[in-house]
């Protein structure tokens, strides 16, 4: 299916050009990082001791604390005259996580995303409006480097401002929406509420940086008239945004094609660090093959999600994981279950009446016991009779699927808050002795 932006294998197939590329990865960072010889060196582990994918396992765990520990330059395996830029995540404690890149890695971060492009079928005609932030964070700088490498007209709006966007929209005939989840949701809304639907050109919607439901996706689909919305995923971490997408086929649903020749994707359980069982839920780590500023080995994303076996119908030969399910340092333990957004969201979708919007609020109870409320919004055409029924089912639901009962309550639709970065809806209020 992917021809401009293919992966470049040879004769030895993917596993060996994983494996070329967890060797050099592996001599890079020894040789050009302390802070990677330390930890090798630490684990007993030298470059020349890694002879197989399956070695990987040998070499040591890298996480968020080593990046701000290391601050202001982590991981960082090239001289400063070859960096050419830095990014920041967007992480709200503690010292920013500022990760270095050559010109080599802007290079393959735009390859990168020009596949994604690819896949989500964006042609040299599209008109690519970019509504996300600009400067430090990689969203900006990612989707329009790899719009340009792609070769469609890129249009760099920037979050916020609905009536600017709507405008441009209507104005320069967009035809590729680009944007948070949550920005999604608003500029759909703003679209329905100004009656502009018919007056858009709007094809494609990649949405990124966040977890996002089916009502979700539905309600922007059909308000800004879109055939196809794909997730993108993509980490500060690991270049940024575009390290893999949905590619939309109805029967894929929403698994992501990870790039699978620009690193390594491992499962493990948080807990014990060990694979996952095959199918089972478990944190993603990372492997860089081929960055050169700051490589990553084993690096922890605290994402969670699970390796989708099988060929997609799509035609797409790169591997998959399912949608992003949650975090594992977000996973609320509630009457001994451990739950995440993703669990709630795969529940929500299949509820009748239930709008986009949800929250999970967790708390004790003047019984001295837990108790969650769940706070859903009913779907804009639904009618507020029907709220009984709709809490009964989702109140079976969760009894059935996650074996505990919840307290929830429907609210009118747009009740709840949006936001065009990402909107928080666990909340636990639990405290402990």
């Amino acid at each position: 299916m992917l021809k401009r932006f293919a992966p470049a294998t040879d004769s030895g197939g993917l596993a060996a050009l994983q494996l070329k590329g967890l060797l050099w990865t592996v001599r890079h960072a020894f040789d050009h990082s302390d802070f990677y010889r330390e930890r090798l060196t630490s684990a007993g582990v030298s470059p020349d001791s890694i002879c197989s994918l399956s070695d990987i396992q040998r070499l040591p765990f890298t996480d968020a604390a080593d990046l701000r520990d290391g601050y202001p330059f982590p991981l960082r395996s090239a001289p400063f005259r070859d960096l050419v830029r830095i990014h920041s995540s967007s992480g709200t404690t503690g010292k920013r996580k500022i990760l270095c890149y050559t010109q080599k890695d802007i290079d393959d971060w735009a390859d990168m995303f020009g596949r994604c492009y690819e896949l989500a079928g964006v042609t040299r005609d599209d008109r690519v409006q970019i509504c996300v932030g600009y400067g430090l964070w990689t969203a900006g700088a990612g989707f329009q480097s790899g719009c340009e490498r792609f070769g469609a007209l890129a249009v760099p709006v920037g979050p916020g401002n609905l009536e600017m966007q709507a405008g441009i929209m209507v104005d320069l005939q967009s035809t590729v929406i680009c944007c948070t989840a949550s920005m999604g949701l608003l500029l759909a809304e703003e679209v329905q509420r100004r009656g502009l639907r018919d007056q858009l050109a709007v094809r494609k919607v990649i949405l990124g940086a966040e977890r996002s439901s089916g009502a979700m996706l539905t309600k922007i689909r059909d308000c800004l008239g879109a055939e196809s919305v794909h997730d993108i995923t993509g980490l500060t971490e690991l270049y940024g945004p575009g390290t893999g997408l949905s590619c939309g086929h109805p029967a894929a649903n929403g698994a992501i094609h990870y790039w699978a020749d620009y690193f390594l994707l491992e499962i493990i359980d948080p807990e014990t660090l060990q694979p996952a069982v095959p199918g089972d839920v478990g944190e993603m780590v990372v492997t860089s093959l081929r960055k050169v500023g700051s490589p990553l080995i084993r690096y922890r994303t605290r994402d969670l999600t699970r390796l989708v076996p099988g060929e997609c119908p799509c035609g797409c030969s790169l591997p998959r994981h399912d949608r992003i399910l949650g975090r594992s340092d977000d996973v609320v333990i509630f009457r001994g279950v451990n739950v995440y957004p993703g669990q709630f969201d795969e529940i929500l979708s299949t509820i009748d009446g239930v709008g986009s919007e949800f929250q999970v609020v967790v708390d004790h109870g003047d019984d001295g016991r837990d108790h969650m409320v769940i706070r859903v919004e009913r779907s804009e055409d639904a009618l507020s009779a029907a709220d009984l029924s709709v809490a009964k089912a989702i109140i079976s639901a969760i009894k059935h699927i996650l074996m505990f009962t919840c307290e929830v309550n429907v609210l009118p639709y747009g009740e709840l808050p949006r936001s065009e970065r990402k909107t928080r809806r666990m909340f636990d209020n639990r405290t402990f002795e």
